[in-house]
């Protein structure tokens, strides 16, 4: 019985033994490992990590509904900035465009036309003016003069009716008199009806300041509605372009929603593209190390598709939580699991030859006088 229970207590302890040791190793790998993470055989100054090459994803859409006419684009395809993606269809919209080019084309000529009866308008207005002033001038003079041989008739009417009872003129004398008298004053009255209508055509003619004034609103109005007229051709056009939907900058497609025939709403996403202008490196640096890390640090990246030439990038992101955390961080040990993402921007991207989901190391540099190395396998 006793013997039982000394070799359980025995074997029991031999277990409890090899768990130590297991727990030893274990914990000097993880410090060994560790130990290589943070060092990595690099000079003080520099610290390595690696990620895959990621960009900035531009949803692409369409402002306004429509039905898909042409996808010039799919998945995987590289593209220019301004290169037509989708194509809706465009047939109501070039009809209103074609529609709205007659009405502009109609109101110019409209315009133009009234330009040229305000332009002659101008012209006769004052000459209409001018000719009749000079009729009423003419008219008044002509009442003058019909008024002096009137007062020179009677006059002559009135010295041969004196000299009548004398006989010192005849009867026959005396009717001439008087006729030519009675000429004289119908004489003066047709000059005076003349000066009246003179005077009524001078005042007709000035009426045409009025009607310049007038013909400048008509032009006016005209010029209002042709702009009007430009400004809906212009929208029209507008819409007529953004039924060609466009790459807003180079990159690949990485999503494709739709297809020929489909029927979209606007707004409604069309193709997911990567900028690859706009490419970062996305890496994980341990909490230890995080501290050396500020924004605008400079790094080199290095692929193995181009191991000869890195690549400069800029530090621009740090994300401020920690993953891969432990649901309770109470010992330094469990701290120094903690990583923080961190973002490295391309400064470049020469003929576009990185792209996304390029495997990439990075040295990051946080000491000026360190001389750049390459990354350590």
């Amino acid at each position: 019985m006793m013997s039982d229970v000394a070799l359980s207590m025995k074997i029991g302890v031999k277990q409890l033994g090899l768990m130590v040791l297991a727990i030893s190793v274990a914990v000097g790998i993880y410090l060994a490992l560790d130990r290589w993470i943070l060092n990595q055989g690099l000079p003080e100054g520099l610290i390595q990590a690696n990620g895959r090459i990621e960009g900035d994803h531009v949803t692409i859409a369409s402002k306004f509904p429509g039905r898909i006419a042409e996808l010039r684009a799919r998945e995987g395809d590289s593209v220019a900035r301004d290169q037509p993606l989708v194509i809706l269809d465009d047939v109501q919209t070039r009809a209103r465009v074609e529609q709205a080019r007659r009405l502009v084309d109609m109101l110019e000529a409209q315009v133009e036309a009234a330009h040229t009866a305000l332009a002659v308008l101008n012209l006769e207005v004052p000459l209409g003016i001018e000719a009749a002033s000079a009729k009423v001038d003419s008219a008044r003079a002509a009442v003058e003069k019909a008024k002096a041989v009137e007062q020179e008739a009677r006059q002559d009417v009135a010295r041969m009716r004196a000299l009548l009872p004398e006989q010192a003129v005849s009867h026959q004398l005396l009717d001439q008199t008087e006729a030519r008298w009675k000429v004289a004053v119908s004489e003066q009255a047709s000059a005076n009806g003349a000066l009246s209508q003179a005077i009524k055509e001078l005042s007709q003619a000035e009426l045409g300041w009025k009607r310049i004034k007038a013909k400048e609103g008509d032009v006016a109005a005209l010029e209002r509605q042709r702009d009007q007229s430009y400004a809906a051709l212009d929208e029209t056009e507008s819409v007529l372009r953004d039924l060609t939907i466009k790459a807003p900058a180079s990159g690949t497609i990485t999503t494709r929603m739709v297809d020929v025939g489909e029927v979209v709403t606007a707004g409604a996403p069309l193709l997911e593209l990567v900028d690859l202008d706009r490419l970062y490196l996305q890496v994980y640096v341990p909490q230890v190390q995080i501290g050396k890390l500020r924004l605008g640090l400079p790094a080199r990246v290095h692929t193995d598709a181009f191991p000869e030439q890195p690549f400069n990038a800029t530090l621009r992101y740090i994300a401020s939580k920690a993953e891969f955390t432990p649901k309770e961080v109470q010992t330094p040990d469990e701290r120094v699991k903690l990583i923080y993402a961190v973002r490295l921007y391309l400064t470049d991207n020469p003929d576009h030859r990185l792209t996304p989901g390029l495997p990439a190391d990075a040295i990051i540099r946080w000491k000026e006088d360190v001389a750049w190395t390459k990354p350590r396998s």
